[in-house]
């Protein structure tokens, strides 16, 4: 199909509306603004996708900006306006400019006579497969303002909890960088001194000192050298990372590391359990939950275990069974997901298992934030003493020993 931009009149409103629309010819494209109650006043053939490409680096589009789209067209389609028209409203709501094009494309695709979630399957790096099926399944149901709040909800507690784990790293990234940053600066312009004091008063550095001055003069020297390193060596890990070894390496060393790999499980296991909560109770089935949480955990371990235990369901075993099976999944998931199979409200308890576990990564948040300030008070302690006593004790030496 081709794409029209036209400007036509809403004969509901009398306003001038400008958008996309996707026909075989101009033609069509006139008939079926008329269908949709428009007067078209031009319509012209798009000549290509300049405008979306260069979109694409001119906008990010945070969680916030589809949080509030979402909610947007979900409140707009709950009050009983046409799809059509509620996309074109909150498109002009819409501030992000690459979000207000792809909904744009969105509504001229919904126009050409596709439905919502095909729409939106284009653009798989703004629309994750959450919110997809969810989407999917609204329309499926007749539900889909619901499905839209529950997904925009879904949204919002993913992003708090990560904004929380973010700020808790925050703290901890910048004392270390500012002990590093003491480091070089050190050991690029007092240490050199200290060894042209050596060197004028013809005495032996010490061991420690020594130590310090030839890393000092390397890194003065071969500093090229040492930023290719560092250069190829991030490059090389970020492509290893990309591997399927090497995601798997990740994943698995995120539950595994000492301290923050129970905080990770827990956030999987919140992440399952609220996704598959939302899936279930728009109407989307056992097996496309578990296949669509399995990927929204975004851990490939955990996936392979969900994955595992999706077969198992499938062949005639209850969820909870096939989850005990599983040692990364934390045992309160099947047991709550048992009481939910014998009570039929498997999507309720996998909600108060989401509660559970996203209450507790809150408080280990909070915790770890707590203990890691004086810990890192310490480690700052440590490295500012070993400078001052391989940099100023020396300097001590040489006084006492020229006094004497």
């Amino acid at each position: 199909m081709k794409k029209f931009s036209y400007e036509a009149r809403d004969q509901a409103t009398n306003k001038i509306v400008k958008s996309i629309i996707q026909a075989d010819s101009e033609r069509l494209a006139a008939q079926l603004l008329v269908k949709q109650g428009f007067v078209p006043l031009s319509i012209k053939e798009r000549g290509g996708d300049n405008e979306g490409f260069l979109a694409k680096f001119t906008g990010r589009i945070t969680t916030k900006d589809k949080v509030v789209f979402t909610r947007q067209l979900a409140t707009l389609l709950g009050a009983g306006l046409p799809l059509s028209q509620s996309l074109h409203t909150v498109m002009e709501q819409t501030e992000n400019k690459r979000l207000q094009a792809t909904v744009q494309e969105v509504a001229a695709s919904v126009e050409g006579g596709r439905s919502l979630s095909d729409s939106f399957k284009k653009y798989p790096d703004i629309f994750s497969e959450v919110f997809l099926s969810l989407v999917a399944a609204g329309e499926l149901s007749g539900t889909l303002d619901d499905s839209l709040q529950r997904v925009a909800a879904q949204q919002e507690k993913d992003a708090q909890t990560m904004s929380k784990i973010r700020g808790a790293l925050t703290y901890p990234i910048i004392v270390i960088l500012v002990i590093i940053g003491v480091i070089i600066f050190m050991m690029l312009t007092v240490v050199p001194q200290v060894e042209k004091l050596y060197n004028d008063l013809d005495k032996d550095l010490p061991f420690l000192t020594q130590i310090m001055v030839s890393a000092a003069s390397f890194a003065a020297t071969y500093w090229w050298v040492i930023i290719i390193a560092l250069g190829f060596g991030i490059y090389f890990l970020r492509q290893y990372l990309r591997t399927e070894s090497g995601v798997t390496f990740k994943d698995n060393f995120k539950i595994k590391v000492p301290v923050f790999g129970k905080m990770f499980q827990k956030l999987y296991m919140a992440r399952f359990a609220r996704t598959g909560q939302t899936l279930l109770s728009t109407g989307v089935s056992m097996l496309d939950m578990l296949k669509v949480t399995g990927r929204a955990v975004n851990n490939t371990i955990i996936e392979k275990a969900v994955l595992r235990s999706a077969d198992k369901v499938q062949g005639g075993k209850a969820l909870s069974v096939a989850l005990e099976a599983e040692p990364v999944i934390l045992t309160l998931v099947p047991q709550m997901i048992k009481i939910g199979e014998q009570s039929g409200k498997i999507d309720d308890m996998m909600g108060k298992v989401a509660q559970v576990y996203e209450d507790e990564l809150d408080e280990e948040i909070r915790t770890i934030s707590t203990a890691i300030e004086p810990i890192l008070m310490v480690v700052l302690a440590v490295v500012a003493g070993g400078m001052v006593g391989a940099i100023l004790l020396p300097i001590y030496g040489l006084v006492n020993n020229v006094n004497v």
